[in-house]
Formats: C-alpha cells, structure tokens, sequence
C-alpha cells in the first residue's frame, strides 16, 4: 500500500483508513507492506527513513529529500518528489530483498506516480482507492492551474488502475463520469469504524439550552456556513441553543466573520483541534451533531457519532446520504437547504426520546455494515480477483476549458 499519510503523520481520515485497512488485513493473515513518509519538513538527518513493523504491518516510512519544498507553496514539486523518494526506497528496500508484492495499492492521487512506477516494474496489478475528487471539492469545477493539474494525476491513475474502489455508490458515480469511459471496474467499500476507540454513551435527558456539535474541516465544502446561517432559526423556537465547532481549517476567519453577519457569535465556540477523548465527550454531550457538508464523499464523522450514540443530522450529499437514512438512523436536509437543516434540527431538539432511538438504530447498523472485518475481507476480495490489464499509450486527458463559475454570494473569493 502508498499512501502519503499513515500514523504517526495523519493529515485527515484517509491516513486512518489506511491504517486500519492495513491492521486488519495483517490480522487476517495477509502480508502488507505500507509505504509512507516522514513528517512535512524534516529531512534524511533528523528523520531517517524507518523499516518497523507495527501491529502486523512492515511500515516503511520516507525520509524527504533535501530539496526545498513547502507543500502549501509547490504543492505539485512537492508531491513529485515525495513520489520519487517513494519509488527508491520501494525499489531498494522491496527489489533488493527479491521480494515481489502481489498487487500495489494506491491511496488518492498523491501517490500515483509511485504507484503507478512500482506496479509497472513488478508487473502486478495496480489498486487504487479514490476517496475524493478535486473536481467534487471545488463543486465541479478544475479552473485554477493546480486544479487541472491534480484532476489529470487523478484521471492519470484512474485509468491505470486494473482495479478501483470507491467508498460510496456515489463516489463510485463521480469518478466513472470524471475519469471514464474506460475505466476498470468499480467496487464499492464503505469505511469502517473501530468501535472500541468510539465507546457508545446511552442519552441522558437534557436540562438547559441544547448544545450542538460541528466536527470537521473548516473549509466551504464542509458547510458550516449553512449550520450557521440556520442558527438563529434554531435559537428562535429553542432558545439559548449553542454550537461548538471542533477543527482547523482554511475558512476560520470567514467562519468567524460569518457568525458576526448571523449575529450568533455569542453562541458559537471555535475549539479548533481537539484530540480524540476530548471528541469523544463532545460527541457524548451534544444534543446532535450537525453534518451539514455540501461535498462528502463518505463521512466517516458520521460513524464515529453514530458510534458514540450522538443523534445524526446530516445533509444528503454523496456518501453521508448512504451512511445515514432518514428517518431510522438520523434525519437529513439536502445540501445548502439552510431552512431544511433548520427544520431537522428543531425536529431532534423537540423529540430528545426519537432522536435517542434513531441514535440506537444507527449504532446497531454499524455492526452489520462497517467493521473493519468486513471492509478488510471486500478489499481483499478486490485484491484477489485484480488481473494486471494489456498497457496501451495514453494521450492527454480533455479537461474543459471553463470559466470559472459564478460565485455562490456566500462563498469566500
């Protein structure tokens, strides 16, 4: 497996898939070997590259090169040479110990020059998960010039893959109508959630103001700005209503300018990164927790609060719409739809006794649908049934040459 984030260096969620993707293969009896980089920043001196092996799985972590590149600043410069420190060090520590993988997976495009290296020189199959598109961040949009660059390595690695996975049915519909026509199949395998680390906590009755809970990204796909927006309906029929936000991200300023423009700065609190015990009491406390993305291409926040027993209302976006069924597991609104999400939330807040069930019923569903069992075993069914495919020449993606489109009056330029 390559993927550019793995414990100890977690970006986001897809370092923890990987992670206990890898776990739960190990466990299963499978042989893994993950390649993954050292901290942003550091160097071959201060950080070597390490050869450990970790509950079952051999984690090969890169040291970067000496060559000066900041992520945020030479994203593309940045991600190339992290490919190349991967390729030499799969060759070295892989090839030199005569060791052939018998498929190579890739985790998002990130990785794809190495992936995509390492399968052709083993001549294996090449696995790819796509767990999010630069088209379906920017809302359909690859304008910008990193843009377009980070849809082509997309598409590049789409069509070289004999296999792909998405983690929605919608996911699964994105990347054949970005990356198509002549992709390989798509399997869809839902994320999983380890249950232990999200300890379930029974609804206790609620006296006082009801407290709402945000936890994510801070960015404008995520749609904290429509929670925000519906806020002072909320407080107009549930008075004292307050909002906690739980993350970092690119969008706090505006965020905070946004709460002034609402006139709910008040009853908003900004806890920025919390750790995973501090998530998990918010999560137990919170009258529901409000999942109001505009672009999800899972949600994995959504099984985490199930896990915990927090009522779920969450928009009906992309895979959030697939986790969480209205009305048994949670209520839900369509995506921008401020008088929707204000609508399902006063609607959890009236019923604290309905929301408690739905609570129930959306933990229950997580036993049956999303353990880590069952994703290892789909996964490696993929794995098995993946034949390396005749290579042809590729010419050039066509990326449509649009305009940038109007912008949403809400949206931060």
């Amino acid at each position: 497996m390559l993927s550019w984030e793995y414990p100890p260096v977690v970006v986001g969620g897809l370092g923890r898939h990987v992670h206990h993707l890898a776990t739960e293969l190990a466990a299963a009896g499978h042989d893994v070997t993950v390649l993954t980089r050292r901290p942003t920043g550091t160097d071959a001196l201060t950080h070597p590259t390490t050869d450990t092996r970790v509950d079952g799985v051999r984690i090969l972590a890169v040291a970067e090169d000496p060559p000066a590149f900041e992520f945020a600043a030479d994203m593309m410069p940045w991600t190339l040479a992290m490919g190349h420190s991967f390729i030499r060090a799969g060759l070295k520590l892989l090839a030199g110990e005569g060791d052939s993988p018998e498929v190579v997976h890739a985790h998002d495009w990130l990785v794809a020059h190495p992936a995509i290296a390492l399968a052709e020189f083993f001549d294996v199959p090449l696995v790819s998960t796509i767990h999010a598109t630069e088209a379906g961040r920017h809302s359909g949009w690859v304008s910008g010039r990193v843009n377009r660059q980070v849809h082509s390595v997309e598409w590049w690695l789409a069509n070289e893959s004999d296999s792909l996975i998405a983690c929605s049915a919608s996911m699964r519909d994105e990347v054949t109508r970005l990356f198509g026509p002549d992709l390989c199949d798509v399997s869809v395998i839902h994320n999983g959630i380890d249950m232990v680390n999200w300890p379930f906590a029974p609804r206790q009755p609620q006296f006082g103001p009801a407290e709402l809970l945000f936890a994510g990204r801070l960015e404008y796909e995520k749609g904290l700005q429509d929670l925000l927006a519906a806020l002072p309906r909320i407080r107009r029929t549930h008075p004292g209503t307050t909002l906690t936000v739980a993350g970092t991200g690119t969008q706090l300023d505006w965020l905070r300018e946004e709460t002034r423009r609402h006139r709910v700065s008040r009853a908003v609190r900004f806890l920025g990164a919390v750790d995973h015990d501090e998530l998990v009491a918010l999560m137990h406390r919170c009258a529901a927790i409000v999942l109001p993305s505009r672009y999800e291409p899972f949600g994995i926040v959504a099984l985490e609060a199930a896990a915990t027993g927090a009522p779920l209302v969450a928009s009906t976006v992309g895979g959030l719409g697939e986790a969480v069924t209205d009305p048994d597991s949670g209520l839900t609104f369509e995506p921008g739809d401020v008088a929707g999400l204000a609508a399902a939330v006063r609607a959890t807040l009236d019923d604290p006794s309905s929301a408690a069930g739905r609570a129930r019923r959306a933990r229950e569903r997580l036993t049956e649908e999303f353990s880590w069992t069952e994703v290892a075993q789909r996964t490696a069914g993929v794995y098995l049934a993946a034949k390396r495919r005749v290579r042809h020449p590729m010419g050039r993606p066509d990326i449509p040459q649009r305009p940038l489109p109007e912008r949403d009056p809400g949206q931060p330029a």
